[in-house]
């Protein structure tokens, strides 16, 4: 391992300067990701709703909310790689025109299979998360990737956004329609996209072996273990926390979205405050204290369900410290390889998407089998201890 990569979390050489067209970029990925997030987080708003429609059980509910997240991350490492050898302008283009076909078929789903098949595709809104950062960070230099990177990430709002408007939506309108109007927005929104950014020069003789090399980095890894705990918490609790406040607190579904979605809102204004701070201070002890708070508030949120007070505290502080933690990792993700951002994104971004999928699915077979979702809880804890004896140990695997 070469001596750039040893120092890799402190260290990084980014030979790439600020040009015109930088802050359009950053921008309309920006809010193009707003606009995908939104869809691909648009199930959970509205499980209870097709819930009762469709007669379903709390796991078949988790499936249903969890399954966009596996598209929307595995699918996060070809994109990305394809946004590093080609066109990010036109990848992200084309990714949002893709998402208008399983909307329009979502909307004429009339049964829980169908549903559940169009739910899956839907989930390639989250794939725009490898493409925007992998786009964003070519426009900008290595001093200002941790706030550059952290403000393109504030696309994960699209997370709250869902939770604030789709109960609305259904409520006033239906199910079917939520899905045609997001369809007319992705469509807008890939328009304005395209007509208001511009390209960068790219290579295209990247080879699918060099563009693959990040796998041999332990960084990759540890920060693939890093990100699947931050943004896994942020993205499960994102679209998780609605049922679980209907169910646990007897609210609205309107209701239970807008508290689902200040957890939301919190975590992705956040996010830019720890790539900025990891710009300037050392991204391992931060990483350190990220760690040890989330295991805390999990531990303490197991045993205190039943109130909720304490419940909204430890989520929101949970909020505070996975947003900072999200910003810390992607702060380190453009230094690992260079010229293979994308390829690290993805898979960094890949690993976060799964740590979202799980933990619903899991709360949902605890609350069949036990009643309670406190051993939910217990096993974050545990996952997030797991993460800080990495982050301590780190030092002695790069040596």
């Amino acid at each position: 391992m070469n001596k750039r990569l040893q120092c890799i979390f402190l260290k990084g050489e980014l030979p790439v300067t600020q040009t015109k067209g930088s802050t359009s970029a950053l921008v309309f990925s920006t809010i193009a990701m707003i606009v995908s997030f939104t869809i691909w987080s648009m199930i959970s708003p509205m499980a209870q709703d097709i819930s009762a429609l469709y007669n379903l059980s709390a796991t078949q509910v988790s499936i249903l909310v969890a399954v966009p997240t596996i598209l929307g991350s595995i699918m996060r490492i070809p994109l990305g790689i394809l946004s590093d050898k080609y066109s990010g302008r036109k990848v992200y283009t084309l990714t949002m025109l893709f998402l208008i076909i399983p909307l329009i078929g979502a909307s004429f789903a009339d049964s829980y299979g169908w549903m559940l098949f169009y739910a899956f595709f839907i989930g390639m809104g989250g794939t725009t998360f490898a493409i925007a950062i992998t786009y964003v960070s070519g426009w900008y230099p290595k001093e200002k990737q941790g706030l550059v990177l952290g403000i393109a990430g504030v696309g994960n709002i699209g997370t709250a956004v869902a939770g604030f408007i789709i109960p609305v939506i259904v409520a006033t309108y239906s199910i079917d329609w939520a899905f045609r109007i997001l369809a007319i927005a992705i469509a807008i929104m890939a328009v304005i996209f395209y007509f208001g950014t511009s390209d960068r020069e790219q290579s295209g003789q990247k080879t699918l072996k060099s563009a693959l090399e990040p796998l041999k980095h332990q960084q990759t890894w540890m920060l693939s273990l890093f990100y699947f705990l931050t943004f896994g918490v942020f993205v499960a609790l994102g679209l998780y926390l609605p049922t679980l406040l209907q169910d646990l607190y007897d609210l609205t579904s309107v209701d239970a979205g807008q508290r689902a979605a200040i957890f939301v809102v919190i975590a992705t204004f956040i996010r830019p405050l720890g790539g900025m701070i990891a710009d300037k201070f050392d991204p391992k002890k931060l990483l350190t204290v990220v760690f040890l708070v989330i295991a805390a508030c999990a531990a303490i949120i197991a045993f205190t369900t039943g109130n909720v007070i304490l419940f909204t505290v430890f989520c929101l502080t949970i909020a505070i410290f996975s947003g900072m933690g999200n910003g810390v990792v992607f702060k380190l993700v453009p230094m690992v390889s260079q010229g293979n951002t994308g390829a690290v994104t993805g898979i960094v971004g890949a690993a976060g998407g799964l740590g979202g999928f799980f933990p619903p699915i899991v709360l949902g077979v605890f609350k069949d089998m036990t009643g309670g979702y406190y051993l939910g809880f217990i096993l974050l804890a545990l996952f997030s201890l797991a993460c800080l004896w990495v982050n301590l140990r780190r030092q002695k695997l790069v040596k």
